[in-house]
């Protein structure tokens, strides 16, 4: 099995590395550090599997997920995160991931996990499924997640709306739908509950 490992911490991204080829039948054909470079890497690579971090710099792991598939159809998506947010569960899901581990799995655990993906099984970590399948569904479109976002480090409507494309009543639109839809006072408390739940 080829893996690719997308991972910003070196330490954990190396040992990570290093226990897995300790398994007979899985080979480390690439590791990277920076989200925006899982889609080329997977190209010149060609991995039959991607394990992927969400919070990633350049580019979230979750974003790469759709671009990856049609790049790489035969390359399984699993994530493996320190999140353990319901909506990154629920996003990963939906954008064709095949697995969504958490990091404090021992490696040979993450090791048959793996395989049971290659085999064509879905895996998630037990435990967080129950608590993932009680919580509510994400809401927000993803042109309100996308404003959302932009907003988090309290940029203005006018340098959101430059920034997508927008204009300023269509920022301020989307930004009211969100406010509605997580009962919050005002953007800032959208944006940081929306994170803390995993629907950004």
């Amino acid at each position: 099995m080829r893996v690719l490992i997308a991972e910003d911490q070196a330490l954990l991204r190396t040992a990570l590395a290093t226990l897995l080829e300790l398994e007979g039948d899985i080979e480390i054909v690439a590791q990277v550090e920076r989200g925006d470079d899982i889609l080329p890497t997977a190209e010149r690579t060609r991995p039959d599997m991607a394990l992927l971090d969400i919070e990633l710099p350049g580019r979230s792991g979750l974003d790469v997920i759709p671009d990856l598939r049609r790049a790489a159809p035969d390359c399984h998506v699993v994530v493996l995160t320190t999140f353990a947010r319901p909506g990154y569960l629920q996003r990963a899901l939906q954008l064709g991931a095949r697995g969504f581990l958490l990091k404090d799995a021992p490696a040979t655990h993450l090791a048959a996990q793996l395989r049971s993906v290659a085999a064509g099984s879905i895996v998630v970590d037990p435990d967080f499924a129950t608590t993932a399948l009680r919580a509510e569904p994400n809401p927000l479109t993803e042109r309100e997640r996308e404003v959302l976002r932009a907003c988090e480090g309290g940029a203005s409507i006018a340098s959101i709306a430059s920034l997508l494309h927008l204009s300023r009543s269509t920022v301020r639109n989307h930004l009211s739908a969100a406010i509605g839809k997580t009962g919050t006072a005002n953007r800032i408390e959208a944006a940081v509950l929306a994170r803390e739940r995993g629907w950004l």
